[in-house]
């Protein structure tokens, strides 16, 4: 990473216990977010606000975030997104999502939201109402895609700063994952040895 841990005061070291506590370790975008341990929290309960009383399946969250994340070229989320997707599908939809190619698993609804994280990521000023209207025919009510719409904009955030400070995927994250995930990531940074 690009920046040292921050000075250990009370709310840094609260933040690397519960870290510790829930992984077996600090992960290393944690060490980055703790030179804001208060805005992480605050970031933190507003994407857990958005999934827990989101109308959007589990898998759909997984399949935004990991497309999301690929198509940023962010290894560290792709990693950590697509074995939670491989868990909620397989690990032939996951990689294919993740490798931006055709999951044949995929219903059409799932299709419309990975064609609408493309037209986000890619240019969110370029969408168009026939866009919208492609995922209102894929089956999306209109909450449900504002719903995508902020989950893909969390991601590209999280991502952004993550990778833009250097962040790399934890050694420990990378032995959890499923072999054919961790090969279908092909970009972004390496992951971290030490």
């Amino acid at each position: 990473m690009f920046l040292s841990d921050p000075p250990a005061d009370d709310a840094v070291r609260a933040l690397f216990d519960e870290a510790e506590s829930e992984d077996g370790y600090v992960m290393n975008y944690m060490r980055l977010w703790a030179w804001r341990p208060d805005v992480h929290v605050a970031f933190t309960e507003a994407r857990q606000l958005l999934a827990s009383t989101a109308l959007l399946s589990a898998r759909e969250i997984a399949i935004l975030n990991s497309a999301s994340a690929s198509r940023i070229g962010d290894a560290y989320c792709s990693i950590a997104w697509g074995a939670k997707l491989a868990n909620l599908s397989d690990t032939g939809t996951a990689s294919a999502i993740l490798q931006g190619v055709d999951a044949p698993a995929l219903t059409k609804r799932e299709r419309a939201l990975v064609a609408w994280v493309s037209a986000v990521i890619d240019d969110p000023s370029a969408t168009t109402r026939e866009d919208v209207d492609a995922l209102k025919a894929a089956g999306l009510s209109d909450g449900e895609i504002f719903e995508a719409t902020l989950f893909v904009a969390f991601r590209l955030a999280f991502c952004s700063i993550n990778g833009a400070l250097g962040a790399r995927p934890d050694r420990q994250l990378a032995q959890e994952t499923p072999p054919a995930i961790l090969s279908s990531v092909t970009f972004g940074r390496a992951v971290d040895e030490a």
